[in-house]
């Protein structure tokens, strides 16, 4: 495998269950991991993901199931997506797990590593799923350790919950109060570290002390530290990346995550006002690294459906080349506007929208970039075109650097026009002539270096426009 993994490395997700039960309809053979073919994960690879995100790999049970196929309110939900819908399609959560084993439906145990070592042969790694908050009703603990489960006032055992919503009726809430349990835990998050690279733990924060005590009104010692902590004894390269909401990011990377989700930063983008999002990139930077930047994937809507189809460019361009891990779903790229819960193991067909696809393919190539993956990245200035002109305030600027290759990111985050100059950072311009050659549009200029740094460059583009130019003196 290619050692080599960047500085802001691109992850993928797949819904396991969905993946294999569309490539059984193309091959008409049973929906196994062995038959995924290698050239999906070359494309991948050739495309810069250094990782795939398998969602849904680890087994369920009848009980969780069930639960899924009488919700009346999510029955409502399935049939909405699918009319067509059978019992079939309703697999359960994923999230509902009776055990760190590959699913049966996804092939036998021995295809998890098969399909891990296939991987590996493009360069890939392979990210899994831990939960950590809770199990499914009919996990073996629920038998073999009840102490293991908090119950609630009548004795009954506990469904899973944030503090903030009624919770998961086809789960069961872990007692981290109980020193046992924890350890249990833990274990569990090592053993998982022999089949994969890294983990996306399920809302992680539900599991820090102050969370679980507001939550179950119990106190507990700190989990993540030792759990991370005795994970990269064994696997100094393993990777943990936190789901994780209520501004609880910084918490847990000082905890020892490797990557938290940046809600904040997507809900900014969502909301369309550049201001917020501009201020979010005044973060520290080592803050910004560790962080996730997406703009769909399981939990949220589809991006062609939140986004219109400008600001969706917009969007991605800030969210994908800023710091961080680059976290893109499976289907974004074709522009796919209808989520899927996860419950289904079945998705509505869709066309593919031609021009979202170009756009992410000229996204992805830029991604491929050694600058764009392991080079030096500013936020710049964007300063008024002229005295009176307020739309300035609309543009948001990064510049990338790496071995004397420069790049410019500049996005008119407004739904009007607007002007401003952006002085470049790099001082020896002066004297040279500059050519700008957008990486994700037909514009080409000569500029003169010295008026690159004062005033700058000279920005004039509609709203939602953007551009990614390369830097180049001659």
């Amino acid at each position: 495998m290619n050692t080599h993994t960047p500085r802001y490395p691109s992850l993928y997700e797949a819904n396991a269950r969905i993946l294999l039960r569309r490539l059984a309809r193309e091959s008409g053979r049973r929906p196994t991991l062995d038959e995924i073919p290698d050239s999906w994960l070359a494309r991948l690879a050739e495309c810069g993901f250094s990782w795939v995100y398998l969602m849904g790999a680890w087994k369920t049970g009848e009980a969780g199931r069930r639960v899924s196929r009488s919700n009346e309110q999510w029955l409502a939900g399935y049939r909405g997506l699918l009319p067509d819908l059978r019992e079939e399609d309703i697999c359960g959560s994923p999230f509902a797990v009776t055990g760190y084993s590959l699913h049966p439906d996804l092939g036998e145990p021995e295809a998890l590593p098969r399909f891990r070592e296939r991987l590996h042969g493009e360069g890939l790694r392979l990210m899994l799923d831990f939960v950590p908050n809770h199990t499914a009703p009919d996990h073996p603990w629920v038998q073999e350790h009840p102490d293991y489960y908090i119950r609630d006032t009548d004795g009954n055992l506990a469904h899973g919950r944030d503090p903030y919503s009624g919770g998961w009726p086809d789960t069961l809430q872990l007692d981290y109060a109980n020193p046992a349990l924890a350890e249990a835990m833990a274990a569990e998050a090592q053993n998982i570290a022999g089949q994969c690279d890294g983990l996306r733990c399920d809302m992680a924060m539900l599991v820090l002390p102050e969370v679980f005590q507001q939550t179950w009104g119990r106190e507990m010692e700190p989990f993540w530290p030792g759990a991370i902590g005795a994970v990269k004894e064994e696997h100094p390269a393993f990777l943990f990346m936190a789901e994780v909401y209520w501004d609880l990011e910084w918490t847990l990377q000082e905890q020892g995550f490797d990557y938290t989700y940046d809600k904040r930063l997507y809900d900014r983008l969502r909301n369309g006002t550049a201001r917020p999002v501009r201020e979010h990139f005044w973060a520290d930077l080592e803050y910004q690294n560790n962080s996730v930047r997406f703009l769909e994937n399981h939990d949220e809507d589809r991006a062609a459906a939140v986004f219109p189809p400008e600001r969706h460019r917009a969007a991605a361009v800030l969210a994908f080349l800023c710091p961080g891990l680059r976290f893109f779903h499976r289907g974004q790229f074709a522009g796919r506007r209808r989520k899927t819960p996860v419950h289904l193991c079945r998705e509505p067909e869709e066309p593919v929208d031609p021009a979202i696809e170009e756009f992410y393919q000229q996204l992805v190539a830029c991604l491929r970039l050694p600058a764009f993956r392991d080079g030096e990245w500013r936020l710049l200035d964007c300063t008024p075109a002229w005295e009176g002109n307020p739309s300035h305030k609309g543009y948001i600027a990064f510049a990338w650097e790496r071995e004397g290759e420069r790049y410019i990111v500049a996005v008119n985050y407004a739904p009007d026009r607007g002007q401003c100059y952006v002085p470049l950072p790099w001082g020896d311009l002066t004297g040279k002539t500059i050519r700008l050659r957008d990486l994700i549009g037909q514009a080409a200029y000569d500029r003169d270096g010295e008026g690159l740094l004062s005033p700058g460059l000279f920005l004039d583009i509609p709203g939602w426009g953007r551009h990614v130019f390369e830097v180049a003196g001659e």
